[in-house]
């Protein structure tokens, strides 16, 4: 794929923030300066300030007398940064790919995306449009490289977008500023009268390098494209992303659900011909206010089925706020893993047990809906003691290193703890009449056992139990055990340990 970038400079990137920010300087001639080197330096002037002479890197007293009514307010240190990061967040919206380019900059890979906005024409004027609308002063460009277009956008005169294999021819009328050279490099060449590039261009590479140095060599192969410049972009682009401008912003759920179809269609195509499925996806709403709101699912297996996906984002619609309306969409699977072949047979109606796909759907929208947190399963361990025979686990895949004991009876719900409760019973080795359970008589109608556990002596000492399955007079049953022999003081060694279904 060809390779395009698009340069946005952002000519009086601070006083038009501070302008915004204070409207009444809009009319009034300022600066921005702080101290360097015991003076008081100007950092940057608003477009009326230039007007009139001023300029960044005068000093503040100096363009105080030349300009009387000039206002100087302190600059702020790291405020730029900021700026650009938050205006390089806001055009995420046109491209995954974009780079703050410091002091005044942003760079944009926009390879194979200005067809969503209609060529590299419309793309280019719909976002310096839209970034003059909010006040800021910008000037963009086009070229095959982000150095050829940061030259074009800062001392282009003719043309804005740089035609393919174009930059060479466009970069020879250019200063050699437009390189984006050290100001020592700059001086040297302007001593020598090589005003523009093309007074350069064309000398040998060990006479440039003995002249001007390495660093001078490498600006000039980023320009041309014969050396690859590595961006650092605001945020990683997913492997598994796609995109889906809208020519009219989107206001209703219905709306939101078709967008979020045609994502699903055309990500799960791309996956399921990887072998691959969704574990967990990511949507993006980029609003006409700037704001940005999303909505994420998780699955328990990864899939590539749009219906079941589907049905999980449609849990989401309603916490997604169109507000004035929503222009772009982004569907993200920052995690996939490989579809096993024989989960595709899952698909087919008979499936049944923990590999069936339905069972995994089933708890997906049951997870997105009251969190994952909520759902538990549990595997049997090869331990007697109680609460040592099961383990929680998170994952359907999870093999159990035993089967279930089904030979005797078991709580559905197991008590973490086993707590003491007071009985009465006729013999002491009989089943208990009654319990007191957190101050609530049971008067017991059934009972069955005892069954005998003992300790697992080689983790740790202590007494067997002996176990009781009983039924209340109101149906429900508990599992109840004596620890150890009976001793006479038998309020301080029955305890309930869990509930039947």
């Amino acid at each position: 794929m060809q390779k395009r970038f698009i340069s946005l400079w952002f000519r009086h990137l601070m006083t038009d923030w501070l302008t915004l920010r204070q409207p009444e300087l809009k009319d009034v001639p300022f600066v921005l300066a702080g101290p360097y080197h015991n003076r008081i330096i100007i950092r940057a002037a608003n477009a009326l300030a230039e007007q009139q002479g001023i300029s960044a890197g005068m000093a503040a007293a100096d363009a105080k007398a030349l300009v009387p009514e000039l206002k100087v307010l302190d600059d702020i240190p790291g405020q730029p940064a900021k700026l650009l990061k938050a205006l390089g967040e806001w055009c995420i919206r046109y491209t995954p790919a974009v780079a703050v380019d410091l002091p005044d900059g942003l760079i944009l890979d926009i390879s194979g995306c200005t067809h969503l906005w209609g060529g590299e024409r419309a793309c280019l004027k719909e976002i310096v449009t839209r970034l003059r609308s909010k006040g800021y002063d910008v000037r963009g460009a086009i070229a095959d490289t982000a150095g050829t277009a940061w030259g074009v956008a800062r001392f282009g005169k003719v043309k804005p977008i740089i035609p393919p294999n174009g930059q060479q021819e466009a970069l020879l009328s250019l200063p050699p500023a437009a390189l984006r050279l050290e100001q020592v490099v700059l001086d040297r060449l302007y001593k020598l009268g090589l005003y523009t590039i093309s007074k350069f261009i064309g000398l040998g590479r060990t006479t440039l390098r003995r002249r001007f140095g390495d660093g001078f060599l490498l600006r000039l192969d980023q320009a041309l494209g014969n050396e690859a410049e590595p961006l650092q972009l605001l945020q990683p682009i997913e492997p598994y992303t796609e995109r889906l401008p809208c020519l009219e912003p989107i206001r209703t759920a219905v709306g939101i659900e078709i967008a979020i179809k045609k994502l699903l269609e055309s990500l799960c195509k791309r996956l399921a011909s990887e072998g691959k499925g969704i574990r967990i996806a990511l949507l993006k709403c980029y609003r006409i206010d700037g704001q940005m709101v999303s909505a994420g699912i998780g699955t328990n297996n990864a899939t590539n089925n749009i219906d079941h996906l589907f049905k999980l984002f449609e849990l989401k619609i309603t916490t997604i706020e169109p507000a004035l309306g929503i222009e772009l969409f982004t569907l993200e699977a920052p995690k996939s893993e490989d579809v096993e072949p024989e989960q595709e047979i899952l698909w087919l109606p008979g499936g049944c047990g923990l590999a069936d796909t339905r069972l995994a759907e089933l708890l997906d929208r049951l997870a997105n809906k009251i969190g994952a947190g909520n759902i538990h399963r549990y595997v049997p361990q090869e331990h007697y003691w109680p609460e040592r025979s099961i383990k929680p686990t998170i994952s359907l895949k999870e093999k159990p290193p035993t089967t279930w004991r089904t030979d005797r009876p078991r709580p559905s719900i197991l008590l973490p703890q086993p707590e003491r409760i007071e009985v009465t019973a006729l013999i002491p080795d009989y089943p208990p009449m009654l319990f007191i359970y957190k101050n609530k008589t049971h008067h017991i109608k059934k009972a069955d056992g005892p069954e005998r556990i003992e300790r697992e002596w080689w983790l740790d000492q202590g007494e067997h139990r002996d176990y009781y399955y009983v039924e209340d007079e109101q149906g429900q049953r508990y599992w109840l055990f004596r620890s150890g022999h009976y001793t006479g003081d038998h309020t301080n060694q029955w305890f309930i340990h869990g509930f039947f279904a």
